[in-house]
């Protein structure tokens, strides 16, 4: 019984053998990623084999650039929250980590706000600036709309699962995911056939309440690491500057990728091709299967430097930096041949037109070297989040996605194109130009953690803040 309740405990990492603090935190972390990932993939299962069909499962996909640049000031807020939690618990500072916790919940209520009142007002907008597809645009439009209607559901589940890891607990909110991830599946099933795409957005928006409920209760009992009052709600300048300070570059980050992301959205709709829009759809689901390792162990990594540095443990750093690659790399390198060897299997469950199954494992094999690239550059930048370096990660996400991903898209699409090849190889281009960000970005992340920037980085841990 002791074993089980120290799985829902806060997990001090600075102490104990490295690899063997990131395995017991990443790996709970990776199946509740793989539970945050059922939430968008069993949206597009529903939608793909409803009535709707894959017109629908293209509105879902067409939807997702829009939805993120919206999101992205709460990235922010949640990524800058996760670093100083790990570094006032790694420093013992329950104080500090109350008002932490306290400004952090205030802040996702006014970012619920403005998300709210924001969003309907200008999805119209984004979504004709994407060049959506008549077709798709209604049912895009009322995915998004009630999606940030309900907004605040999703903003304090994350919050609340981003301060747990922070402690050091990545398996109490796996639990509650896993929980809320079947309401998910039972409600879209329940839904889909009268509202559509709408009613799969419905459904993620109620089970994603029921998950911040569930955070909130848990770190209301944790009254042995911090106690939370009334006075900790209350913004305070040195809180909210630090958590923005640390967590806008973050932020700044997701808006590039999101408006990247919304260009190439605008060159798959010029492509004319409903198909090739749900190919599109298709293949980035199963990318967040194959990029679940890599995810986890870079916000793994990040806990693991946070609360090594709120310590005083730099010593840590090195040897927890090379285990941390060691097993990011290796699951990466078992997880990416299973998940293409499986492809065809989890195409199928999107759509039963074997034309689309075929055009979604083609972009596959070309993305598959890509997950390994992926895997070194989570880790180091995770390392750096955790030291309070979020620029350097922004920067590198604005050189590969801007500098070289939205032009290459463009450039390899017209120039096969004038060259005369068919239309797959066109659009096969896409992809092409997505892999090489990726390497890219793992080229200059090695470059930039080796040049030890993020090693000045570290915060002032006073009584304070």
């Amino acid at each position: 019984m002791s074993k089980f309740r120290e799985l829902f405990s806060p997990r001090d990492m600075s102490v104990g053998k490295p690899w063997k603090r990131i395995a017991e935190f990443a790996f709970p972390l990776l199946i509740g990623n793989f539970a945050q990932q059922l939430y968008n993939t069993v949206d597009a299962v529903v939608v793909g084999n409803s009535k709707w069909g894959y017109t629908a499962l293209a509105s879902v996909g067409n939807a997702a650039p829009v939805l993120n640049l919206l999101l992205a000031l709460f990235v922010g807020i949640s990524t800058g929250a996760g670093i100083l939690v790990a570094q006032h618990f790694g420093a013992k500072n329950s104080e500090a980590l109350a008002r932490t916790i306290g400004n952090c919940i205030s802040l996702t209520a006014i970012a619920s706000l403005i998300i709210m009142v924001v969003g309907p007002l200008i999805t119209g907008p984004l979504l004709r600036a994407v060049g959506t597809l008549p077709s798709m645009y209604d049912g895009c439009k009322s995915y998004l709309s009630i999606f940030f209607y309900g907004i605040a559901g999703g903003f304090f589940y994350n919050m609340f699962a981003g301060i747990l890891r922070g402690l050091g607990d990545s398996f109490s909110a796996l639990l509650y995911l896993m929980v809320t991830a079947a309401l998910n599946i039972v409600l879209d099933l329940a839904f889909v056939g009268d509202m559509g795409v709408a009613g799969v957005s419905l459904a993620t928006v109620i089970a994603q309440f029921v998950s911040a409920i569930l955070c909130l209760r848990k770190l209301l009992s944790l009254k042995s690491v911090f106690s939370l009052h009334k006075r900790d709600l209350r913004p305070e300048r040195t809180y909210v500057s630090r958590i923005l300070g640390l967590g806008l570059p973050s932020g700044l980050t997701q808006a590039i990728f999101s408006c990247a992301m919304m260009v190439v959205q605008r060159l798959i709709n010029s492509f004319d091709d409903a198909m090739f829009v749900a190919c599109n759809v298709m293949v980035m689901r199963v990318d967040g299967y194959a990029m679940l390792p890599n995810f986890s162990f870079g916000q793994a990594m990040g806990t693991y430097a946070g609360q090594n540095i709120g310590a005083r443990r730099l010593d840590r750093l090195k040897d927890g930096t090379r285990q941390g690659l060691m097993m990011s790399v290796g699951t990466a390198l078992v997880l990416t041949p299973a998940v293409l060897l499986a492809g065809p299997t989890l195409m199928r469950l999107f759509t039963p037109e074997q034309g689309l199954i075929d055009l979604s494992m083609q972009m596959m094999y070309i993305l598959a070297a890509g997950y390994i690239a992926m895997s070194v550059t989570q880790v180091l930048q995770g390392v750096m989040r955790g030291a309070g370096d979020t620029v350097t990660p922004m920067w590198i996400s604005f050189g590969t996605a801007i500098g070289l991903r939205l032009p290459l898209a463009y450039i390899l699409v017209a120039l096969v194109r004038n060259a005369g090849a068919p239309v797959l190889t066109q659009e096969k281009m896409v992809f092409v130009s997505l892999l090489a960000n990726w390497i890219l970005g793992m080229v200059l992340t090695i470059l930039l953690f080796k040049l030890g920037k993020w090693k000045r980085k570290l915060p002032q841990m006073d009584s304070d803040a």
